[in-house]
C-alpha cells in the first residue's frame, strides 16, 4: 500500500487515532503485504503548524504499538512514512509564521512570497527530530520507515538544484544536497539499529518546465528541476549510503499530475521510473503509479521492472484488492476513477479522508453494512450512479431489491461520460456495478420508465428515487438550431460534431467535451462567461484541473473566458466579450454545456403522498459521482 495522507483520522497529538487504526487494518484484513502509511512530521518547531498534522511525539508509542500490533497478527507489515516538513509546498493558513525552505526560493501556492531559508542548526534539529521518531516507531514494534523524499516536499527541496542554493554542508553538487537524508539515515541506524529498515522514496525526474509548470507525458521540454540522469546518479548514492530500498516516481507540485494522477495519465504511466532505477542498483525498488490493474501489476513483476508494486487510491476503493487477486476474483475489485474527490479533495478543504466510490473509506468501523433486522421491499428508479448503489446496497442489507431504469442499458450518465479513452476508467466502474448486481440476484427492469401509477400498484415499503437530471437549455435565441447540441447528445452517438466547433460552458463537461473533439483533429473554442475554465459550480481537483488545462493547451483549444453567447445565427454565434464589445464568431457546431438539472418530475408527484419516499443524487441536487454515490450509501444503509 503506497503511502497517502490520513486527514482528520488522527488524535489532537497527530498520532493515528481509532479511525486511522481501523482504516490500515482494513487493508491488512485484505492481505496486502506491506503498508507504507501516511506521512508523519517528526516535529512542530522548525516547521510550526497551528493545525493539526500527522506527526509523532513521545508520546505516541501507545496508538502506533496498538497499529502495529493488529497489522502484524494479520500477516501484514508496516513501515512508518517519515516526512521533514512541507517547505514551499504548504497551505500558509497551515503555519504559525512563513514558509521555509532549503533556500529563499517563491511559495508554490503565492509565488510573491518568499520562503525563509532553513538555518544550519535548524537542519540539524530536523536531523534529531527523525532519530527521535525512529526510538518510538522501533519501541512501538513498526518494521521501518520511508523518508518522504519526493513531490518537492522538504526533503526533495533540499537534494533538487532548482531550490536548494545554500552554501553550508546541506547544499552545493548532488553530494551535498543529499547531505540530510543521508545523515538522517545515519541518525535512525544509530539510534535504533542497522536491522531497522530505512526506505527512501524520490522522484527520479520532476517533469518540470518552469517553476508553477508543468510538462505532459510525451511533451517535449527542457527539464527545470531533476533529470532522470541525475536521478539515477541520486539512486546509486542512496544505496552506497545504505538505504536498504527505494521507492520511485515522478513529479513534484510544479507538475502535480505525475505524483497525484488523474483520470487522464495511463495506467502504468510511471513504471519506467523503476525499471531505469533497478537497473543500476541491488536494493529492492518499488515500483508505483496507478498500477491497480491485477494484469499490469504482475507484469511489472514478471518483466523484472520492480521487486514490488505500490498501489494507493486502488487500496481506498478497495481494500480488499490482494485477496480478490488470490482468490481469482480480479472482476470484482471496484476501480479508482482519478477524481481524487474523496480523497485529496477532502483532506484539502480539513475534512476526514474517504473514497468518491468508496463511502466506508476512513469509517470502516461505523459505515460497514449490517443485515436489516427487517428486510422491505424497496423499490430503486433510476440505473445511474445512485440507483446503482443504492440497488447494491439495500440487497447486501438483505433487502428484496426492485431496480428499474427507462433505457436499455444500466449507466446513466456514466454511459456518455466513458466515451472518451481518457474516461475508460468509469467504464469499468460501470462494469464492476453490473457484475455486484448479477452477483446479489436482484430484480432488474430495464427498458421500462415508471410512473407514479406503477409505484403505487407495486407498492414497495421504500422507494428510492435516482432519476439523475438533464443537460440545461439556456435561453437564448436560436438554440433550436439544427447544429446545437448537448454534450451529452454528443457522447451518446445522437449527434455530431461538424467543422469548426464551439463549446459554451468551461465547467469539467464542457472542458473534457472539448479536449475529446480536439483529439479527433477538430478545431475547438470554449466559451465561458466567467474569468477561468473551472472554477464555478463543483470544485475540481487541483491535480486534474491542471492537467486539463494543459491539455487543452497541448491540443490548441482556444479559449474565450468574461464571454457570453447573445444569439446562435445562420453563420455562426454572436458573443459579448468582456468589455462589452459584440462580435460575430463563425462555428458549425455549437456544444451546450452550461449544467444538469434534477428530473424531479416524478418526485414532485409522489411527495407527500408516498411515505418513506427519497431522492438520491442529481435527482435531489444535481453534482458529481461521488456525491451521488454517497447519497445513496447513506440512505441505503440506514434503511
Amino acid at each position: 500500500m503506497a503511502p497517502m495522507g490520513i486527514g482528520g483520522l488522527v488524535n489532537l497529538d497527530g498520532s493515528p487515532g481509532p479511525r486511522a487504526i481501523d482504516y490500515y487494518v482494513e487493508r491488512a484484513r485484505g492481505e496486502v503485504g506491506l503498508i507504507i502509511t501516511s506521512f508523519f512530521k517528526v516535529e512542530n518547531e522548525v516547521e510550526s503548524f497551528r493545525v493539526v498534522v500527522p506527526s509523532i511525539s513521545r508520546h505516541a508509542i501507545g496508538p502506533f504499538a496498538e497499529l502495529a500490533e493488529a497489522i502484524h497478527s494479520l500477516g501484514t507489515k508496516i513501515f512508518v512514512q517519515l516526512t521533514a516538513g512541507f517547505g514551499r509546498v504548504v497551505s500558509s493558513l497551515r503555519l504559525q509564521s512563513q514558509p521555509v525552505s532549503a533556500s529563499p526560493i517563491p511559495h508554490y501556492w503565492n509565488p510573491r512570497q518568499t520562503c525563509r531559508e532553513l538555518k544550519t542548526e535548524e537542519v540539524e534539529q530536523l536531523v534529531k527530530a527523525f532519530g527521535d521518531a525512529a526510538e518510538v516507531l522501533a519501541a512501538a514494534g513498526v518494521d521501518g520507515v520511508e523518508l518522504h523524499g519526493h513531490e518537492g516536499y522538504l526533503f526533495d527541496q533540499f537534494t533538487t538544484a532548482l531550490w536548494n542554493r545554500r552554501t553550508d554542508k546541506y547544499g552545493g553538487d548532488l553530494e551535498g544536497r543529499l547531505t540530510l537524508p543521508f545523515e538522517v539515515l545515519k541518525e535512525i541506524k544509530g539510534r535504533v539499529g542497522s536491522c531497522f529498515v530505512v526506505q527512501y522514496r524520490f522522484g527520479l525526474k520532476h517533469y518540470m518546465k518552469a517553476l508553477n509548470s508543468g510538462a505532459l507525458p510525451g511533451e517535449q521540454f527542457i527539464e527545470a528541476g531533476r533529470d532522470i540522469e541525475e536521478g539515477l546518479q541520486m539512486a546509486k548514492m542512496l544505496e552506497a549510503a545504505g538505504f536498504d530500498s527505494l521507492h520511485v516516481d515522478a513529479g513534484c507540485y510544479d507538475s502535480w499530475y505525475w505524483a497525484h494522477p488523474p483520470v487522464y495519465q495511463e495506467h502504468g504511466f510511471m513504471v519506467d521510473m523503476a525499471a531505469a532505477a533497478k537497473k543500476v542498483v541491488r536494493i529492492p525498488v518499488i515500483a508505483v503509479g496507478k498500477l491497480a490493474n491485477p494484469d499490469l501489476a504482475e507484469k511489472i513483476i514478471a518483466e523484472g521492472k520492480a521487486d514490488m508494486v505500490a498501489i494507493g487510491t486502488g487500496l481506498l476503493t478497495d481494500p480488499f484488492w490482494v485477496k480478490k487477486v488470490r482468490e481469482g476474483d480480479q472482476e470484482r475489485i471496484r476501480p479508482c476513477i482519478g477524481c481524487y474527490d474523496g480523497c485529496m479533495g477532502r483532506i484539502t478543504r480539513g475534512k476526514p479522508l474517504s473514497c468518491a466510490v468508496n463511502p466506508a473509506t476512513g469509517r470502516e468501523r461505523f459505515y460497514r453494512l449490517e443485515r436489516a433486522e427487517s428486510p422491505r421491499k424497496v423499490m430503486v428508479v433510476g440505473g445511474g450512479p445512485a440507483g446503482l448503489e443504492a440497488a447494491r446496497v439495500a440487497s447486501m442489507r438483505g433487502h428484496r431489491v426492485v431496480l428499474y431504469e427507462k433505457d436499455t442499458s444500466l449507466g446513466g450518465h456514466l454511459l456518455e461520460a466513458s466515451v472518451p479513452n481518457f474516461k475508460k476508467d468509469l467504464a469499468t466502474l460501470l462494469s464492476w456495478y453490473r457484475k455486484e448486481l448479477t452477483t446479489l440476484n436482484l430484480d432488474i427492469k430495464t427498458g421500462l420508465e415508471v410512473s407514479a401509477e406503477l409505484i403505487r400498484k407495486e407498492n414497495p415499503e421504500i422507494t428510492i428515487l435516482a432519476t439523475g437530471s438533464v443537460p440545461i437549455i439556456p435561453d437564448i435565441p436560436g438554440v433550436e438550431h439544427e447544429k446545437v447540441s448537448t454534450a451529452n447528445d454528443l457522447f451518446c452517438g445522437k449527434k455530431k460534431a461538424e467543422g469548426k466547433v464551439l463549446v459554451l460552458g468551461g465547467g469539467l463537461i464542457g472542458c473534457e467535451t472539448a479536449l475529446w473533439l480536439a483529439q479527433q483533429g477538430k478545431k475547438v473554442t470554449i466559451v465561458e462567461i466567467l474569468s477561468d475554465l473551472m472554477i464555478g459550480g463543483i470544485p475540481v481537483q487541483h491535480m486534474n484541473r491542471l492537467m486539463l488545462l494543459d491539455l487543452l493547451k497541448f491540443h490548441r483549444v482556444e479559449i474565450s473566458t468574461n464571454t457570453s453567447l447573445l444569439e446562435i445565427t445562420q453563420n455562426g454565434v454572436d458573443l459579448l466579450d468582456g468589455g462589452s464589445e459584440r462580435r460575430n464568431f463563425p462555428a458549425d457546431t455549437i456544444v451546450l454545456a452550461v449544467g444538469l438539472k434534477p428530473d424531479r418530475e416524478l418526485y414532485k408527484t409522489l411527495e407527500g403522498q408516498t411515505s418513506n419516499l427519497y431522492a438520491i443524487g442529481d435527482s435531489r441536487k444535481a453534482q458529481n459521482i461521488m456525491n451521488s454515490i454517497w447519497d445513496a450509501y447513506e440512505v441505503a444503509r440506514m434503511i
